[in-house]
């Protein structure tokens, strides 16, 4: 069984973080973290499904090449996208500045940047913060380095846990800023994961993949991909436990524990959807294929009718209905059942009236509830989770560069 315990990214074996105002924000915020193992070790990284990448996002996918990471450098403030050459050289330059602080191979320091897109990163920022980043690199450093990373975030998004596999205590820590821009196929998110575990990089690739996409590929707030989106989980084997490899007892082990965190993180950012007030689990069954169950589940999650609805506790299932049906696949309007906590409010295909309506508006007053939909057309399935659309998400976004 896992435990929780304290330490954040730095709760593993071996891991050090900071985090400071460097002057890239105009308030006083931490605005520039740092994270870095005590040696250098496999790295898994996956990023945006955006056509526009950022800069950092680019360095990071030729450096993740190599298979091996010590540090993750990472500003808020600045997306440092659509940039152009002076944006790459820039991300460059910030990976290079630590790997000359640290004394490690430039392809070893990875990139993170947040923030507004299109405008030039303020490098004397950046490079008069760097070697004060690594002088205050520290096991406590932990909680600076996830406040550095937030931008419209609410809160800390910040865990750790560990569990013994392979013979010996395995720990996972991670951070994560999001808070809008969140859609499946990742979104307008950062998350950064390391673990003590001995596990050879192939294998921590593919873990990453299958957990992100259980995970941070299910939450969605507004529909929206960003041009940064990145996750990276660095581990560096002082754990000492017996390798991790392939499809072993180990490996599903730590696949477990790995999702936990990122669990956990995906949750987080979901309850700190930019003005959401409620975390709404959609669960798509009876799809002719999973494909098609992830398509109608994307669909709702995104709909700005049933995303109000859900805001106003309205029972209107036609609106659910609707959407359904703009999803551009076939249905069995008879053998749709709509329903809210297991409460249906709609029977193949037809509502149940006012006083089952009555009822389900209790259940959408509350902080969370799930909506499921029944297809009654094969065995795909899907789940995702998604906000209610408030005036709050509005006002943070028409005043975002403000």
């Amino acid at each position: 069984m896992s435990k929780r315990i304290k330490g954040g990214i730095t709760a593993p074996k071996g891991f050090l973080a900071a985090g400071i105002h460097s002057g890239i924000k105009k308030t006083k915020q931490l605005d520039l973290a740092l994270i870095v193992s005590e040696k250098p070790g496999p790295i898994a990284g996956i990023f945006t499904s955006n056509k526009l990448p950022a800069a950092p996002v680019i360095l990071d996918r030729l450096h993740l090449k190599k298979g091996m990471g010590q540090a993750v450098i990472i500003n808020s403030g600045n997306a440092n996208a659509f940039t152009g050459t002076e944006g790459l050289a820039h991300a460059r330059e910030m990976g290079r500045g630590v790997a000359d602080q640290l004394q490690i191979p430039f392809h070893q320091v990875f990139v993170g940047s947040t923030g507004v897109i299109g405008v030039p990163l303020p490098m004397p920022a950046v490079r008069n913060g760097i070697p004060v980043l690594v002088a205050q690199l520290r096991k406590a450093g932990y909680r600076e380095a996830a406040q550095a990373i937030m931008t419209t975030d609410t809160r800390l998004k910040e865990i750790a846990v560990q569990q013994r596999i392979a013979g010996k205590m395995v720990t996972i820590g991670g951070i994560a800023k999001g808070s809008g821009m969140i859609h499946p196929d990742m979104a307008t998110m950062l998350a950064y994961l390391t673990t003590d575990a001995v596990i050879d990089q192939k294998t921590l690739q593919a873990t990453l993949r299958t957990v992100a996409n259980q995970t941070f590929n299910c939450i969605s707030v507004d529909g929206e991909t960003s041009t940064n989106d990145t996750v990276l989980c660095l581990a560096n084997g002082l754990a000492g436990n017996t390798p991790i490899r392939g499809s072993s007892s180990a490996q599903a082990q730590f696949q477990n524990l790995l999702h936990e965190v990122c669990h956990f993180l995906a949750m987080e950012i979901c309850r700190d959807g930019e003005g959401a007030t409620k975390i709404i689990k959609i669960e798509i069954s009876g799809a002719s294929s999973q494909k098609a169950a992830k398509q109608f589940a994307q669909t709702l999650a995104t709909s700005p009718l049933v995303k109000t609805a859900i805001f106003g506790a309205d029972p209107n299932w036609g609106r659910i209905i609707a959407a359904l049906g703009r999803a551009g696949l076939p249905l069995r309007p008879d053998r749709i059942v709509i329903a809210f906590n297991g409460l249906p409010i709609v029977k193949d295909g037809q509502g149940l009236g006012p006083r089952v309506e009555g009822q389900i508006q209790k259940i959408m007053r509350r902080p969370s509830f799930t909506i499921s939909v029944s297809l009654g057309m094969g065995t795909g399935s899907s789940t995702i989770w998604t906000t209610d659309l408030t005036y709050d998400y509005i006002k943070i976004n028409a005043s975002y560069r403000s």
